[in-house]
């Protein structure tokens, strides 16, 4: 038999993340799916909203590093349980166990900054004579100076410092 579901949608409001009496951590979501086709004359495609329940690290995972709006694909199997409502009436509740869980967009910009880093001083400070590492990271730095264009080479040689520049086996 088979049971296994693999969704992507939008968070609906930020994981419920809590931690059992015996200290398993437990993520609690709601996903909104679109669905794949759009009824004629509607103006949005509609949306399903699935609980999800995730377990352990999934669930830590889940609760750090997702918030409200973001997007996220989840894999896991669908389960069904029977409980009792307020009224006494018989309902069935269907929800998907995560398994795994996946970033499905990109990192969200970060806030703005408060202060603006500082910025490297105008002038690079002096290399030190025969030294073609300082050299280097100081172009890589604060590039080539003055209107000096790069052209593949610079006029350090870093192979006659290295000892492993000439007997590799490859």
């Amino acid at each position: 038999m088979l049971n296994s579901v693999t969704l992507m949608g939008r968070l609906v409001a930020d994981p419920e993340l809590k931690t059992t009496q015996n200290g398993t951590s437990v993520a609690a979501f709601r996903l909104a799916v679109e669905r794949n086709y759009q009824p004629k004359g509607a103006a949005e495609k509609q949306a399903d909203f699935i609980p999800c329940v995730a377990w352990r690290q999934t669930a830590e995972f889940i609760g750090k590093y997702f918030t409200k709006g973001r997007m996220i694909a989840v894999e896991g199997s669908l389960q069904s349980r029977n409980y009792e409502d307020k009224n006494g009436q018989k309902r069935t509740a269907y929800e998907v166990i995560v398994d795994q869980a996946y970033f499905a967009d990109s990192r969200p910009a970060a806030p703005a900054q408060e202060t603006p880093p500082a910025a490297p001083p105008a002038a690079p400070p002096p290399v030190p004579a025969g030294d073609p590492a300082a050299a280097y990271v100081q172009t890589a730095q604060y590039g080539l100076p003055g209107d000096v264009h790069y052209r593949g080479t610079l006029d350090v040689d870093f192979a006659e410092d290295d000892p492993y520049s000439g007997d590799l086996p490859f």
